[in-house]
C-alpha cells in the first residue's frame, strides 16, 4: 500500500534530556524518522526539550518545539498545531508514557489526533505485565511464573509462593529503574518498599529469577501487510541478571545452535505477528543454556537501545524504515541501499558492543552490575572474527586500556579473582584474562560467571596468543598474526618494548595494513555500495579512494559524563558544512547511538576506535587534504599531538596553538604578555610541593590534573590535610602529570563560545551561571543573555575574548570561562580550545549556526568573507535556560553533592520572555519535580546560615512547613521562623528524617556543607542519598534556591484580607 495521504501534519515526541538508560539512541532514531517523514512530504512538528541534539536542530523538522515534555505543555502544542496523527514510538519510553497519558485523557480523541505505528492496545499489551502475561498463555509461550502487587504485604506473600531468589520490576519505569534481585525475605522487604514508591501506577512484579540464563535478543520489524523480519539476533556475553545496556553484547549470536536460533525467531515473529505491531520492535529472551527451555523477558513496542545498535550493526536503518510503516508504506516498497527494506540483512562479521561506565569519575559509586542501567554510553566495534572485534572494542573504550589486561588486577591473587568475577562489574572481562594468565581451569571461571564457554574459549584465546608475542619479537609474521588477531599497536610495543609510533613503522615498512570491508546489509549477495566501512587484515579492499580533496572529522566516542552527544552534534555540523563547500566528509567514530555513525550523514564513515593506529589506518588509505580534531571533545584533541608527531596535516586549531592554551606555563605567558588577570597558582608535580604552593597562595585552593574534561578529580580543599588527602588518592602525581593548584575565588561564574578566524574574533553571546564558582559549569543553571552582571563586566570579558582567541591563534571554535567577583573584577579560569558541551545550546538560543561558522573558518573563510562583521551581535529579547539533568537514582553509593566535578548526564532548556518562566519550563524539563506547598527539610553549614535565612522566610512566607536538624533549627527559631526540630542521624541515632523522606511528607531538601570539613561520610550524605532514593527534590547550593524560590513565588497567586496594603 502506498503511503497515506489522508494525513499531512505529523507529531513527532523526542525523549527529552540525555539520562542513564535513555541516551543518544533516541536522538538518531528520531533525527532520521523525522527527516524519513519529511522525504514523503510530510509536515512534520516536533516536541523534544533536549538542546544538545541534532533532533532539535530547526532543519531537521518544519516545527521545533523545545517546551517540557508533560501532557500539559504536549497537550497544549496539540491543541495549538492540530496535528492529523501523533508517532510516540520514537521517543524512547518518554514518548511511549506521554501517549499514553494523552489518550487516557482524551486528548488525542477530543483534537481528533490518530496513533501512528503501533496501535495504543498494542503498547498496553506488550507494557503492562498482565496483559503481557495473558497473551503469553494465549501463545503458548512459556512465560516465567510471577505475580502483580500494589502492596508490601502481597508482595512478600507472592515471593515466597514462588520461592526465592526473585526478581523485583517496576511497572512503567526507564532502564530498569527500581528493580533488581532478592535472595530472602529481608532483602525482599527493602527493595519492594523502593520499587511501588518509583512505579508511576504503583505496581510491581514479582517473578521467578532465572539468573545464569543466556540473554539473546531479537530485532523485528513488521508492517501492515504481516511482512514480518529479523534484522539481526544479539546475544549477551554476561547472562541474564545484567541489564543488556551494560552487558558486552555480540551480534549475530555466536553460541546458538540451528534449532535455537529457529526456535526464538520463531517465537519473536509469532509475538510481533499477535500484537500487531507496525514498525520496529525488540524482543528479549533467556535460553537455558542446558536445555530448550526459553523465557519471554520482555517486548519493547518501540525503536529502542538495542535498535540503535542493531542499525549499526547490520546497516539496516530501522527508525527510518518504523517512520515509513507508519504512515502506510509495506516494507517491500520502501528501498534501502539497493534491495527493498523486505530483505532479511545478513551479517558476515562480528560485531561487539561494550558499555562506557562513569565509574572512572564517581570512585565511591558502587560497580557492581544488575538489572538497573548504569552505563552512561557505549563503543561498537566490527571484526572478521571474535577475538578482532572485541579487541577493537576495549581500545575504543577510552579507559586507559589497550588489551584485555588491566594492571589493577596484577596483584590480585586466584582466589581473590575467582571472587571478584562472581559479581558483574564494569571490569570483570580483565579478571578473567588474568585468570587465564594464571592457568585457571575454564570450567572455574564458568561456574563463577555463567559466562559461555565458546566465550572464554575465545577471551583465552588471546590470552594465550600473548605468549607467542612475547616469544617472537620483532618477528614479521607473528605481526601478521596479532594484527589478523585485532591485538593493538600499542600493546605489541609494550611486549617488543617499543614505542607505539615504532610498531606503526615497522608495519608501514612490512606493507602490513589493513583492508577495509563494506556493510551492506547484503553480504556483498547484490551489487551495492554503502559508504559504511570496517577494518580487518584480510585481502581484499572495498573501500573505494575517490579522487576528490578529502577532510577528516574525528569524532568523540562513548557517551560519558562530560562529553556528551554535544560534541556529535558539533561534528555533524561540520561535515555537513564539509560536505556543501564541495569536499569528502569522511568521518571516524565508534559510537553506536549518535548521527555522525549514521552512514547517510557523511560521505563515508570508517567505524573504528579512535585511537593513534586506526585513525592513521585510516590515513594512509585515504590521504586527506587535511583532518579536524577541534570537534570531538577531548578524545580527538588528545590524539592531535601524536597525528601531528606522524606529519598529519591537522587543520583549525593547530597542536602549538592546542599546547599554548591548555599547558599550564604556555597559558600564563600568554596571559602575563595580554595583562589578563587569572586567579593565582601554580603546576606542582610532588605533594610537598603542593602544599607549599597552597600555604603561598592562602587556603581554600582549588586542585585539579593539568589535563581534564568535565572536572574530573577536581575538588575544593579549605586545609593542609585534605589537600594531602586529595593528592594521595585522587591523582598519580608526577612529572608527566603534573597537578594544578589554583586560589579559589567566590564570584559569579560566566562563560563564551567564540569563533576565531586568526584576525577577528566573533563572540555570539554571553552566558551566566546560577550557580557561584565551586559548581561544575556542566551542573549549574545557564543562563543566555546575562541576568546580573554590569555591562562593564560584559565589556571586558568581550575584550579578553578577542585577546585571547587572536593570541593563543585559535582556527574555529573556543569556550572561555570567567568568574566576575563582587568588585567587577574579572578572572579567566580556562581557555578551552575545541567546540564545547554549550554549543548546541547557545546556537539554538542565538540562532546562530556556531559550528558552521567555524568549520567554514577551519576551511579557509574568514568571518569578514562571511559577512560577520561585528565582535558581539544584538542580545536576544526572549531569556533562554539550560538545566542540567542527574541520573543519581541509577548510581548507588554517590554522593549527590554538586562540586566541581561533573555529574549532570544530560541537559534540558526552557526559554520565554519572562527569566522566570524560562527557569520554570528549563526546570521542569530536566526531570525536577517543583511543587508549591509541602515540607522543606533544611541542614546548613554555619557559615551559609546568615545567607540561607532570607530565602527560608520566603519559603516560610509561601506557606511551606520548615524542618530542620538542631543547630538550624535554633537559628531559623531565632529569627522568628516557626521550625520543626527533626533528630540528626548519628549524634541523635534516630532514624526520622530518613522516614519521612521515605514517606513523601518532604518536598525539598536544603543541604550546604562547610567546605573546611569535607563531609563524605555524615548526616549529610544519608540525606542527600535518601532525597534522591525517593525523589525527593535536592538542592547543595543556595544559588539554585533562590531562582527555585522567584520560579515558586511566579506560579503561586497569593491571598490577603481585603483590607491589606
Amino acid at each position: 500500500m502506498p503511503k497515506r495521504t489522508d494525513i499531512h501534519k505529523v507529531l513527532v515526541i523526542g525523549s527529552g534530556p540525555i539520562v542513564i538508560g535513555q541516551a543518544a539512541e533516541f536522538d538518531y532514531s528520531g533525527t532520521q524518522a523525522c527527516l524519513s517523514l519529511k522525504e514523503e512530504g510530510y509536515e512534520v512538528v516536533l516536541i523534544n526539550s533536549n538542546p544538545a541534539t541534532i533532533m532539535t536542530d530547526t532543519q531537521i523538522a518544519d516545527k521545533v518545539y523545545m517546551e517540557p515534555l508533560n501532557l500539559e505543555y504536549v497537550a497544549r502544542i496539540i491543541r495549538h498545531e492540530r496535528p492529523d496523527a501523533i508517532l510516540p514510538s520514537l521517543g524512547g519510553q518518554t514518548g511511549l508514557n506521554l501517549c499514553v497519558q494523552l489518550a487516557k485523557k482524551g486528548v488525542l480523541k477530543e483534537c481528533d489526533v490518530e496513533i501512528l505505528g503501533t496501535r495504543f492496545e498494542a503498547i498496553e499489551r506488550a507494557e503492562d505485565r498482565e496483559l503481557f502475561k495473558e497473551l503469553c498463555e494465549k501463545l503458548g509461550e512459556p512465560v516465567l511464573p510471577s505475580d502483580i502487587c500494589d502492596n508490601l504485604e502481597d508482595g512478600l506473600k507472592i515471593a515466597s509462593e514462588i520461592g526465592y531468589p526473585v526478581v523485583l520490576r517496576p511497572a512503567f519505569t526507564l532502564g530498569g529503574t527500581g528493580g533488581g534481585f532478592a535472595d530472602d525475605e529481608e532483602e525482599c522487604r527493602l527493595m519492594l518498599k523502593n520499587a511501588l514508591a518509583l512505579s508511576p501506577v504503583h505496581q510491581v512484579l514479582v517473578e521467578k529469577s532465572i539468573k545464569g540464563y543466556k540473554e539473546i535478543e531479537y530485532e523485528v520489524m513488521r508492517d501492515a501487510n504481516d511482512t514480518a523480519i529479523t534484522i539481526c539476533n544479539m546475544e549477551n556475553i554476561d547472562p541474564v541478571g545484567i541489564h543488556t545496556g551494560d552487558s558486552i553484547v555480540v551480534c549475530p549470536s555466536q553460541t546458538l545452535t540451528n534449532k535455537e536460533y529457529q526456535m526464538l525467531r520463531d517465537s519473536a515473529l509469532r509475538i510481533i505477528r499477535e500484537l500487531q505491531i507496525e514498525g520496529g520492535c525488540n524482543v528479549q529472551f533467556a535460553l537455558d543454556p542446558h536445555s530448550f527451555q526459553y523465557y519471554l523477558i520482555e517486548v519493547n513496542p518501540r525503536v529502542s537501545r538495542s535498535s540503535a545498535l542493531a542499525s549499526k550493526a547490520s546497516g539496516y536503518p530501522i527508525a527510518r524504515v518504523s517512520a515509513k510503516i507508519a504512515v502506510g508504506m509495506h516494507l517491500d516498497e520502501i528501498p534501502i541501499a539497493n534491495t527493498p527494506a523486505s530483505f532479511e540483512p545478513t551479517l558476515d562479521y562480528v560485531v561487539t558492543k561494550i558499555a562506557r561506565f562513569p565509574f572512572d569519575k564517581f570512585a565511591d559509586a558502587n560497580n557492581s552490575l544488575n538489572t538497573q542501567m548504569k552505563a552512561t554510553g557505549e563503543v561498537m566495534a566490527i571484526g572478521r572474527t571474535m577475538e578482532e572485534s572485541l579487541l577493537k572494542a576495549v581500545r575504543s573504550l577510552e579507559i586507559g586500556v589497550c588489551h584485555l589486561y588491566m594492571k589493577k588486577f596484577d596483584d590480585y591473587s586466584v582466589a581473590q579473582l575467582l571472587d571478584y568475577i562472581k559479581i558483574g562489574t564494569d571490569d570483570r572481562l580483565y579478571a578473567i584474562a588474568q585468570l587465564i594468565r594464571l592457568n585457571v581451569d575454564p570450567i572455574l571461571i564458568y561456574n563463577a560467571t555463567k559466562i559461555d564457554m565458546l566465550f572464554i574459549e575465545k577471551f583465552k584465546n588471546i590470552v594465550e596468543f600473548e605468549n607467542t608475542l612475547k616469544a617472537n619479537v620483532k618477528d614479521v609474521e607473528t605481526l601478521k598474526d596479532a594484527k589478523k588477531m585485532g591485538v593493538s599497536d600499542k600493546y605489541i610495543g609494550m611486549c617488543w618494548d617499543m614505542d607505539e609510533k615504532d610498531v606503526f613503522r615497522l608495519r608501514k615498512e612490512n606493507g602490513i595494513f589493513p583492508v577495509y570491508k563494506m556493510i551492506d546489509t547484503c553480504a556483498s549477495e547484490f551489487d551495492s555500495y554503502v559508504p559504511y566501512f570496517y577494518s580487518s587484515y584480510e585481502e581484499e579492499n572495498e573501500s573505494i579512494v575517490s579522487d576528490k580533496k578529502k577532510i577528516i572529522v574525528l569524532g568523540s566516542g562513548p557517551i560519558r559524563i562530560g562529553q556528551g552527544v554535544e560534541f556529535d552534534y558539533s561534528t555533524v555540523h561540520a561535515i555537513w558544512s564539509i560536505r556543501n563547500a564541495g569536499y569528502e566528509a569522511i568521518i571516524i567514530n565508534n559510537n553506536p547511538e549518535t548521527v555522525s555513525t549514521d552512514y547517510t550523514t557523511s560521505d563515508k564513515l570508517y567505524f573504528e576506535p579512535l585511537t593513534v593506529e586506526d585513525v592513521m589506518n585510516v590515513i594512509e588509505l585515504e590521504k586527506p587534504l587535511g583532518i579536524v580534531v577541534s570537534l570531538g571533545g577531548q578524545t580527538a584533541i588528545n590524539l592531535a599531538p601524536p597525528l601531528d608527531t606522524l606529519g598529519v596535516p591537522i587543520i583549525g586549531t593547530d597542536v602549538e596553538a592546542i599546547d599554548r592554551a591548555e599547558n599550564r606555563d604556555s597559558f600564563e605567558k600568554v596571559m602575563n604578555a595580554l595583562g589578563i588577570p587569572q586567579p593565582k597558582g601554580l603546576a606542582v608535580t610532588d605533594i610537598e610541593e603542593g602544599v607549599k604552593v597552597a600555604e603561598k597562595i592562602g587556603y581554600p585552593v582549588l586542585v585539579r590534573p593539568s589535563f581534564v574534561l568535565g572536572g574530573r578529580a577536581m575538588q575544593i580543599v579549605a586545609s593542609e590535610e585534605s589537600l594531602r588527602h586529595y593528592l594521595q588518592t585522587a591523582v598519580e602525581i608526577n612529572t608527566d602529570q603534573p597537578v594544578l593548584v589554583d586560589k579559589y575565588i567566590m564570584g559569579r561564574e560566566l562563560e563564551v563560545d567564540a569563533i576565531c578566524d586568526g584576525k577577528d574574533v566573533f563572540v555570539p553571546g554571553i552566558m551566566e551561571h546560577v550557580e557561584r564558582t565551586g559548581v561544575h559549569s556542566g551542573d549549574s543553571i545557564s543562563i543566555y543573555p546575562t541576568f546580573s552582571v554590569s555591562q562593564a563586566v560584559k565589556d571586558k570579558i568581550i575584550d579578553y575574548t578577542v585577546k585571547l582567541g587572536k593570541a593563543i591563534n585559535i582556527i574555529g571554535l573556543f569556550n572561555i570561562q570567567f568568574i566576575a567577583d563582587e568588585n567587577d573584577d574579572v578572572f579567566v579560569i580556562e581557555v578551552n580550545p575545541r567546540s564545547s558541551r554549550t554549543v548546541p545550546f547557545l546556537s539554538k538560543a542565538t540562532s546562530i549556526p556556531m559550528a558552521d561558522i567555524a568549520t567554514r573558518v577551519i576551511l579557509g573563510h574568514s568571518l569578514k568573507d562571511q559577512g560577520i562583521t561585528e565582535v558581539y551581535p544584538a542580545e536576544k529579547k526572549r531569556w533562554y535556560v539550560k538545566a542540567p539533568a542527574f541520573s543519581f537514582s541509577k548510581l548507588k553509593g554517590m554522593d549527590t553533592y554538586l562540586s566541581p566535578e561533573m555529574k549532570s548526564t544530560g541537559e534540558a532548556i526552557g526559554y520565554d520572555k519572562s527569566l522566570t518562566r524560562a527557569l520554570y519550563k528549563a526546570i521542569q524539563a530536566s526531570g525536577m519535580n517543583v511543587s508549591n506547598y509541602g515540607t522543606v527539610l533544611v541542614t546548613i553549614a554555619d557559615n551559609d546560615k546568615p545567607a540561607a535565612l532570607p530565602l527560608i522566610k520566603r519559603f516560610y512566607d509561601l506557606g511551606f512547613n520548615i524542618e530542620a536538624t538542631e543547630g538550624t533549627a535554633k537559628f531559623l527559631k531565632k529569627h522568628g521562623i516557626r521550625t520543626r526540630v527533626r533528630a540528626k542521624l548519628t549524634v541523635d541515632d534516630s532514624d526520622e528524617i530518613l522516614k519521612a523522606l521515605r514517606q513523601g511528607h518532604i518536598s525539598y531538601v536544603i543541604n550546604t556543607i562547610d567546605i573546611s570539613h569535607g563531609d563524605s561520610h555524615s548526616d549529610g550524605s544519608e540525606i542527600r542519598r535518601a532525597a534522591v532514593e525517593n525523589n525527593v527534590t535536592m538542592f547543595t547550593s543556595l544559588d539554585t534556591v533562590k531562582v527555585l524560590l522567584d520560579v515558586l513565588e511566579e506560579i503561586t497567586l497569593g491571598v490577603s484580607t481585603i483590607d491589606a496594603e
